[in-house]
């Protein structure tokens, strides 16, 4: 077992901080704005398009949120499609890298999978990113990754610096965002001489909206076949090849590690060690007793709370399609098979987990998840001088990617 590594500093900065700015007064949809306001950094959005679409969104309100954002893409898209009949393949690739970024998070915030306009807007992210990727010369490529009858939708992105036989980093995002979102992962990899490959796993972007396929704990079944793809492509180093997981990932990834032994590196960002009790511990404690009691206390307790809160409606909904379940004690009995107690010191390979000082959504389970690691293990804990202290560091991902690849320099 090594010893604790803190990569980050961590003194107590007074506040208040910038994290304190709300945009929509709803915890959940102002971090998912924020999630669209910090792909600026990389053209992916831009500052008045998505102010124009928070204008228009209602608090905990699906329905305002998919039309507010809705609006916006389609308007980018017939100018990206204006643009490219004009031969303008600048500005046309522009606009539909933006007008992707904004199919995607009509999405993000919406529960409602028999809704025609669920696969309608998940097939134009799709067109509207392969048109950009097409104009623009980006190296990224669409792979269709064989998984149990069907496929996950992934991007492979080949580094142009890449030096010989080079890395590959492997990656997915958690319960809500996209990996095509996650470009400060994908467009550093390559920077860096590191080829990427960007993964919709089951119960993710359009693995869920357009091929059916949920959530599974067992995250080992889905990792595998995507390192049997990751092998076999032309320039990929076999020995150097790493898994990094965000969110919801921060389980997902290192559930893989435990068993995928081909791994040289594991990401957790941010860990967590036990999906299930993050949950719970959001919850009263009232609800947390029902659960004990069994299905019906439970699912009574659940509706009832969903009743007077919208945002507790959307999470159950949201999360029952994403795991394939019908009732709110079935999604917990899978919330809670999400655990690494017993299974964390089965990982072998060199470990980073992630954390932050006001992570919001599974706050205490990175260290736990630490402390339970018995392979070689670094933590990177970023608090406010980083400015990047949020859940998955965003508002933050230029420092995040600085301090992140720094240590895949060192250890991929």
């Amino acid at each position: 077992m090594t010893a604790s590594t803190d990569l980050w500093p961590n003194p107590l900065i007074p506040g208040p901080h910038w994290t304190s700015h709300r945009f929509i007064p709803s915890e959940v949809m102002d971090d998912q704005f924020k999630h669209q306001l910090s792909m600026m950094f990389f053209g992916m959005s831009d500052l008045g398009e998505c102010l124009e679409a928070v204008a228009q969104i209602r608090p905990d309100d699906e329905e305002s949120w998919i039309q507010a954002w809705a609006v916006v893409a389609g308007r980018i898209q017939r100018r990206a499609e204006e643009w490219e009949r004009k031969g303008r393949k600048i500005s046309a690739s522009s606009a539909y890298l933006r007008a992707s970024t904004y199919w995607r998070a009509s999405l993000l915030h919406f529960s409602f999978p028999g809704d025609p306009r669920v696969r309608e807007y998940s097939a134009a992210a799709y067109d509207t990113y392969d048109r950009y990727l097409e104009l623009s010369g980006y190296p990224g490529e669409f792979l269709r990754i064989p998984y149990e009858g069907s496929f996950l939708p992934s991007y492979l992105y080949r580094s142009p610096v890449a030096q010989g036989p080079a890395p590959v980093l492997i990656f997915f995002q958690g319960r809500d965002a996209w990996a095509e979102d996650t470009r400060w992962v994908y467009d550093n990899a390559i920077r860096r001489g590191y080829h990427c490959l960007a993964v919709q796993g089951p119960g993710q972007g359009n693995a869920l909206r357009l091929n059916d396929l949920t959530f599974r704990h067992d995250w080992e079944n889905v990792v595998t076949p995507v390192v049997d793809v990751a092998v076999q492509q032309d320039g990929v180093d076999p020995d150097r090849i790493g898994l990094m997981g965000l969110s919801f990932g921060g389980y997902l990834a290192p559930r893989a590690a435990a068993f995928e032994q081909r791994l040289k590196v594991c990401v957790a960002n941010p860990g967590v060690m036990q999906w299930g009790e993050s949950i719970l511990e959001q919850l009263p404690e009232s609800v947390s007793q029902a659960l004990k009691e069994g299905p019906e206390p439970f699912n009574a307790a659940i509706a009832a709370m969903a009743s007077q809160s919208q945002l507790v409606d959307w999470f159950i909904r949201d999360s029952s399609w994403k795991h394939g379940v019908k009732t709110p004690y079935e999604l917990f009995q899978e919330f809670a098979a999400c655990d690494l107690t017993g299974v964390a010191e089965r990982i072998t390979c060199r470990t980073l987990v992630m954390d932050g000082s006001e992570e919001q959504f599974s706050e205490g389970q990175a260290r736990q998840l630490f402390d339970a690691l018995t392979c070689p293990k670094d933590f990177l804990h970023f608090d406010a001088e980083s400015t990047a202290q949020l859940h998955c560091q965003n508002g933050g991902t230029a420092a995040a990617a600085e301090f992140t690849f720094d240590w895949l320099d060192e250890h991929l």
